[in-house]
């Protein structure tokens, strides 16, 4: 069956790509990185027989008075163009396609599908170094061997030195090990250098390769699933391609089943995807699965540098990485033995594209992995409604655990009224007076608050000026280190005023509650307590998150105090109390998803607590304690939550009973973004008039109207059927493409938005 999401779609107009015409006239059909809804002809470039050149191939041609690395789609007979204006290409950057025509054929099929430019999905799928014009060539791995004299020394040599002895033992049992090994070996790179200073140890760079299976697939034995997560893991099937949601409470072991699912693809050569929503579960997955097995498993994100990502780019294309684990555009990972593909957090925002080539990781992956035949698993303790309603639709198969694994408990949910209390910085004294207890018993409390900074705002006490942003319509954050006011929508960052500009008062003061002012107090609240904050300042340098958590794992009392950060995935064993110090955002949202969105974050941050043997506490403090969603949240659940939101959503005609696409304008002119919406509109209307089946609002303002200097408006169409609002948008596209006013403004088409702000 195919995938819910996309079952009534077209094709894209790509289907002849793979046919290559017999005739002496041949012309490349090439896509380039252009914001531009067509390809472009060339004629082959000299020395070259078009027809020995396949489709996916990088080509580098002339574009204007520059050059370009485009990608070959087909070769074809004809052209729209004359002949005597078509240019040859340059040159063939290699021979061997860098997509492949299952990756290819996925790429055109999305830039169809979310009306992007050909050439920039393209690029998404690519690496950086493929898209400036390298050659897809894998770069040898240098590994540790021992020389002639190591291997001859006799056994328990180096006793005197025990990390010596370690790597010796090592080297002797598995001929080589890479820098890698050796970090899980938990062998400092100093050791191995001194062996090698010895001569008892060189270091040689080897090409990688598939290897075969090893005989102990697994470094570690799997845990013992419970009776729910087995009768979870029976119902995957691996030879065909069925859509799975895992919805687990946190805690109750999604990951042992991805991990058993995985050994079961690995034992039949195949090769798995992992999908994760954050640069910071990246290393914590990744250490897990290298823990449980002895095969080769890369990570990719955009924390690598650009060779580190083509390195792991390229082994999973060869076949040498047997696991790739990576964030949202891993997606396009090219697999040789592809089995199996994961979506963990599957509900996480950070799947879905926001610029340029819009596309839904998530939903993508259901197509690709139709399109290869392999099972796909979504896993959530809160799935985005879209998916939850699939699975109770049939459309999905629904594997559900309810009790959190082994002997761990659901934490204890308290719901704190704070209105009329005394907040100390935002927290209730029984917020403090449960922290200290937890502290004092040996255990560490997570405090969460979803705003970065000192404080949200800037404020005149004398005559109410507030530091805004001359930019956007919004408010600048206070920051302390270092000290600054800082957007956090166009990155305008200005310093801290000694007096008032509006009146000249110095009595101006930070208004509200951040991750930096609550790190601030907790700390002076609990001077003998270490507190972590967890942000995207703090956790900025590579490997921040990682260095921050240290502490938090060696299981000494200690406060964390963060964001949204804290709430995906994040395993804290010795923590037993969450303080959520405003537990009302997202309630009075203007986005429809507001309250979902809500619903999903506290429930996450709240699976933090207890993880193991030990009972957790959560406390919500509320302005709003008798609100509906709050009540129905706090004492029925996330899926309570859902059933009531998704009644509201079927009554409004909403996501996932309707379709949306949004096309966005925005220009310094606020007129001239509102006038090109009022073009698409009567355009749109004339392709397809306004009736219950497909209709139209706006265009309106975004609801930051105003952002990085440009006025921002949108145009929104809901459709009760994919399939005509697909045509529609394509024809759309094309005229306000065509159309002088396009050149004014800056605008694009969202299909499916998340985000609709």
């Amino acid at each position: 069956m195919l995938p819910a999401l996309f079952e009534d779609c077209r094709s894209h107009n790509y289907d002849s790509m793979t046919t290559t015409p017999s005739t002496a006239s041949l012309l490349l059909e090439i896509a380039l990185p252009v914001p531009l809804r067509r390809c472009f002809d060339y004629l082959p470039p000299a020395n070259f027989n078009p027809a020995d050149i396949p489709p996916g191939v990088l080509m580098r041609v002339p574009f204007g008075n520059q050059e370009l690395i485009g990608v070959l789609i087909r070769v074809k007979t004809e052209s729209l163009q004359e002949s005597a204006k078509l240019r040859p290409a340059i040159a063939v950057i290699d021979s061997r396609p860098a997509l492949d025509s299952e990756l290819l054929d996925l790429c055109l099929w999305a830039a169809d599908y979310y009306q992007c430019a050909v050439g920039e999905a393209l690029q998404t799928a690519l690496p950086v170094l493929l898209r400036q014009g390298e050659p897809a060539q894998v770069r040898g791995e240098p590994v540790f061997r021992l020389t002639t004299e190591g291997k001859g020394l006799p056994e328990g040599a180096l006793k005197r030195s025990p990390k010596q002895a370690a790597l010796l033992s090592a080297l002797q049992a598995r001929q080589q090990l890479s820098r890698g090994d050796l970090d899980l070996l938990d062998i400092p790179r100093t050791i191995a250098k001194a062996l090698i200073d010895k001569g008892l140890v060189t270091l040689v760079e080897v090409a990688p390769s598939p290897s075969p299976l090893p005989s102990q697939l697994l470094r570690e034995q799997p845990l013992i699933l419970s009776d729910e997560q087995q009768a979870a893991f029976a119902q995957i099937d691996y030879s065909c391609f069925k859509t799975y949601l895992l919805d687990g409470a946190t805690g109750s072991g999604k990951t042992e089943i991805y991990l058993q699912a995985i050994e079961q693809c690995l034992k039949q050569g195949k090769q798995a995807l992992v999908l994760v929503p954050e640069i910071g579960l990246t290393p914590q997955t990744l250490q897990r699965f290298q823990r449980r097995f002895n095969l080769p498993i890369v990570a990719l994100h955009s924390g690598l540098n650009d060779r580190e990502r083509l390195d792991a780019w390229l082994q999973a294309r060869d076949g040498i990485a047997r696991i790739i684990i990576g964030t949202r555009s891993a997606l396009f990972t090219p697999l040789k033995e592809p089995g199996i593909l994961i979506i963990d957090e599957e509900h996480d925002g950070s799947f879905k594209q926001q610029d340029g080539f819009r596309y839904s990781a998530r939903d993508l992956a259901a197509v690709r992995a139709h399109r290869l035949g392999i099972p796909l698993i979504l896993g959530s303790a809160t799935p985005a409604l879209e998916t939850l309603h699939n699975a109770l639709q049939g459309r999905y198969q629904y594997l559900r655990l309810k009790a959190r694994a082994g002997n761990a408990k659901p934490p204890e949910i308290q719901l704190l009224d704070i209105r009329g209390e005394i907040l100390h910085e935002g927290l209730a004294q029984a917020s403090i007076d449960a922290i200290g207890d937890t502290l004092a018993n040996g255990n560490q409390v997570l405090v969460f608050l979803n705003r970065r900074g000192y404080a949200p705002t800037l404020e005149c006490h004398d005559c109410g000026w507030l530091a805004n942003c001359n930019h956007c319509d919004a408010r600048m954050t206070v920051h302390q280190t270092p000290r600054h006011l800082h957007c956090h929508h166009c990155d305008h960052q200005r310093s801290i005023p000694k007096r008032c500009p509006n009146c000249n008062s110095s009595h101006i003061q930070p208004i509200g509650q951040g991750t930096e002012r609550s790190e601030v107090v907790l700390q002076q609240l609990f001077p003998a307590h270490k507190v972590i904050r967890v942000d995207r300042d703090s956790t900025r340098n590579k490997n921040g998150m990682q260095k921050l958590l240290v502490d938090v794992h060696s299981g000494e009392p200690c406060i964390l105090v963060g964001t949204q950060m804290l709430a995906k995935g994040h395993h804290f064993a010795d923590v037993t109390l969450v303080v959520i110090i405003d537990a009302d955002a997202g309630l009075f949202s203007t986005d429809f998803r507001g309250a979902e969105r809500m619903g999903q974050l506290l429930l996450q941050v709240a699976g933090r607590a207890g993880r193991e043997e030990k009972r957790g506490r959560v406390i919500l403090q509320s302005h709003h304690t008798d609100h509906p969603l709050v009540q129905t949240l706090v004492q029925q659940g996330y899926h309570a939550l859902a059933e009531l939101i998704l009644q509201e959503r079927q009554i409004t005609q909403l996501p996932p009973y309707r379709h949306l696409a949004l096309v966005r304008a925005e220009s310094k002119q606020a007129i001239a973004a509102a006038d090109f919406l009022q073009l698409a509109r009567r355009l749109a209307e004339a392709l397809q008039a306004s009736s219950p089946l497909l209709n139209y609002l706006g265009p309106l303002p975004a609801m930051m109207e105003k952002r990085g200097d440009r006025f921002r408006y949108q145009l929104q169409i809901n459709s009760a059927q994919r399939k005509p609002l697909q045509q529609l948008l394509s024809q759309l596209a094309l005229q306000l493409e065509a159309s002088p006013q396009a050149k004014r403004v800056r605008w694009s088409i969202d299909v499916d938005p998340q985000e609709m702000g």
